[in-house]
């Protein structure tokens, strides 16, 4: 069974395919963390122009990484059934277009951040690119260890956001950000994994759920994660915000999450997985709502 909210749609619209190339919905959720992290770095002096720019500069060299991204995977995305549509994969965009595209958007998104915000905003920004475009995505075709890899540059949208509002990152409260994005963020991405297994296996990758074929070890490892990440969730809470009930409903969110993941790691089917997925884009949302809520 294919994950189906995961799939990508056959479109003739030359807007909808830059919406693909981009993957514009996914990165709406980059800006959102980037433009968060924004926020409680300064609460009381969040200017509407900066915050905007830091969203925009996020934006866009978010959709430029995912579009580079899609020229280099465009022979694995032909053999897999959710990505086979993406407009390289399908020829109905060159790969010298595309990159073109992609480099343009990510350069663009670097110099708004820089001129708009600050150098090290940019540099993050920059740093994200590089890390996602030309090393975790040629680690795919080589390790399952890529995917902790691939939560580096996942992680760093917030601190582009704390950095673009302050001009640092120094001190604990921006990092304990980038820990939440990245623990998140494996038990997600093992969530769609197994989903997405078959596929994996079509076009050779070397994916976790590909290697453990009967999933044991991924659900042991994603239960892990999902266990790790309860009491590290509580961390920008306990620095950043101090109130007793956002605690509360840190931890409660967190044990939610783990319930979901426990379900998969003992009956690993695509129904628990899905659970896992949605339960895990359910919980993120949810609890950056309660710190920026708790931090006003």
């Amino acid at each position: 069974m294919k994950p189906d909210a995961l799939a990508v749609s056959p479109t003739s619209s030359r807007l909808g395919d830059l919406v693909i190339l981009t993957k514009v919905r996914l990165n709406a959720l980059v800006v959102a963390t980037a433009v968060g992290g924004y926020y409680l770095a300064a609460p009381d002096g969040v200017g509407p122009l900066p915050i905007v720019v830091a969203g925009i500069g996020t934006a866009l060299v978010a959709g430029g990484a995912a579009a580079i991204n899609q020229v280099h995977e465009r022979d694995i995305d032909r053999q897999m059934d959710r990505t086979r549509l993406r407009p390289i994969a399908d020829g109905r965009m060159g790969p010298t277009e595309g990159f073109i595209t992609g480099a343009a958007l990510a350069l663009f998104g670097v110099v708004l951040l820089w001129i708009g915000t600050n150098a090290l905003a940019a540099a993050l920004a920059l740093a994200t690119l590089v890390i996602y475009a030309w090393i975790y995505t040629p680690l795919k075709r080589r390790t399952s260890l890529s995917t902790i890899v691939g939560a580096v540059p996942g992680a760093l949208p917030p601190l582009i956001g704390w950095a673009a509002a302050r001009g640092s990152i120094a001190g604990v409260a921006p990092w304990t950000l980038f820990l939440l994005m990245f623990l998140w963020q494996l038990p997600h991405f093992l969530a769609i994994s197994w989903m997405c297994r078959d596929d994996y296996r079509q076009a050779g990758l070397p994916m976790l759920s590909v290697i453990d074929r009967d999933g044991a070890m991924t659900g042991r490892q994603a239960a892990l994660w999902a266990a790790t990440l309860v009491p590290f969730s509580v961390l920008p809470f306990l620095v950043l915000a101090h109130e007793t009930y956002a605690i509360v409903g840190a931890l409660v969110l967190g044990a939610g999450l783990l319930v979901t993941a426990l379900r998969f790691a003992i009956d690993r089917t695509d129904a628990t997985a899905r659970w896992l997925f949605f339960g895990s884009i359910t919980y993120l949302p949810l609890l950056w709502a309660l710190l920026c809520v708790a931090r006003s």
